[in-house]
């Protein structure tokens, strides 16, 4: 069995370290200087443990070996990430921890009166009875994906310590800034050697996720002409109002707020600017390629509106697709890797919930490469917020899972 608290234990230490990574840095890799730390510390910990070919880049990927030990088979990976979401703080992480948990609203924050409401989230009560860990309500957790990096780290501490369990070839994985989407262009698909691989990097137990986002990340420059106020009329053209149009112009409901499952969306997360120039940040996001497509044709249809009516110059368009929707690399020849891992999960104990994933992750990325590449839940919830959690037995899950990939993995071809 795994020892619970040694878990728990790496957990809290991987989350001590501040590595919110920064979307808007993209002129160096990583984007802050707190994963290279992570990184470093990763790397000194692998080869303490008596993993071989341990190495670390300039940019801070980390890989690592744990040689086979008496089977033959392919080699399976198991990749996660060091960052934390730009989205909330993830400094000075205060670890909040509630054993048996009764089912009720918790105050994460009396001097700061913030309460965990069950109306608000009530996934919660699927976990009473068991411990769980919160934060005091002013930072992110960082279980995205620190609890993913736990459960790899755990998972061949273990396998070492139990040298009675036979297994193939393992190769590890930990990179930096996953969560601004730029993660694997980076990744030595070649160097890291394995025939197919895992992403630890999913939410709640069980998770486990083939398909996701057809994903492009687009800025859109709207550029105005500024004149005085009072002898504005006719002349002024405000790149503000512009933005504002736009925004109004897009599908009603085709929004996060409004969309599940399958459905894509437009979403607008940030417009910063002026009367003379207004920059608006925008996610295009579809489970199928043909209207990702579509939207982004819209988007241009768009544009030209904005041409005819306020004249040439007015839009500019910077256009970047992210990633693309692993399930077309799957469904060609890989689904007895998603098989491999259903198997797993049942074998610990845990029933296997598939669904699309509603974003990304490093392996849609690299199942584009030639690295097949499912993702696993790590257990935690409410990522990228003040109100994010980890029940502690689903992170115990989540290594076993892991474990027991490694066990079975040399049972597939090559």
């Amino acid at each position: 069995m795994l020892h619970r608290d040694a878990l728990i234990n790496r957990f809290l230490k991987y989350v001590s370290f501040d590595t919110q990574s920064d979307e808007e840095n993209d002129a160096v890799c990583p984007s802050t200087p707190g994963q290279l730390v992570l990184s470093k510390a990763l790397a000194d910990e692998l080869n303490g443990l008596g993993l071989t070919d341990v190495s670390i880049d300039d940019h801070g990927y980390v890989m690592a070996t744990l040689p086979a030990n008496g089977v033959d088979g392919p080699v399976v990976g198991f990749i996660s990430h060091v960052d934390t979401s730009p989205d909330a703080s993830g400094k000075d992480i205060k670890v909040v921890r509630k054993d048996n948990y009764d089912g009720k609203d918790i105050v994460l924050n009396e001097e700061k009166n913030i309460v965990f409401s069950t109306e608000a989230f009530p996934e919660i009560l699927k976990y009473k009875g068991q411990d769980i860990l919160f934060t005091d309500g002013t930072t992110l957790l960082g279980a995205d994906d620190k609890a993913g990096v736990t459960a790899i780290v755990s998972a061949v501490e273990y396998l070492i310590q139990h040298p009675e369990i036979k297994h193939g070839k393992i190769r590890v994985g930990f990179t930096p800034d996953e969560e601004t989407g730029r993660s694997a262009a980076l990744f030595d698909v070649e160097k890291f050697g394995a025939h197919f691989a895992y992403t630890v990097d999913g939410g709640e137990l069980g998770g486990l996720e083939y398909e996701n986002f057809n994903a492009a990340n687009w800025t859109i420059t709207f550029h105005g002409r500024s004149v005085h106020t009072g002898d504005a009329k006719g002349k002024m053209r405000n790149a503000l109002t512009m933005a504002s149009e736009w925004q109004q112009l897009l599908p009603a409901g085709e929004k996060p707020e409004y969309t599940e499952g399958h459905e894509g969306f437009f979403h607008v997360y940030k417009v910063n600017g002026d009367v003379e120039t207004c920059t608006m940040h925008l996610l295009i996001r579809d489970h199928d390629r043909k209207q990702f497509e579509q939207r982004k044709a819209f988007l241009r249809q768009m544009a030209a509106l904005f041409t005819d009516k306020y004249g040439q110059g007015t839009v500019d368009l910077d256009e970047r697709d992210v990633y693309y929707n692993m399930l077309e690399k799957i469904e060609d020849g890989h689904m007895d890797v998603v098989d491999l891992a259903k198997t797993a999960m049942e074998a610990v104990g845990v029933t296997p919930e598939v669904a699309p994933i509603r974003g990304g992750t490093d392996g849609a990325q690299l199942s584009f490469r030639g690295l097949p590449c499912p993702n696993l839940f790590t257990g935690g919830a409410n990522f990228h917020g003040r109100f994010e959690y980890l029940p502690i037995e689903s992170l115990v899950k989540a290594c076993e899972t892991v474990v027991e990939i490694a066990k079975r993995a040399y049972t597939l071809q090559k």
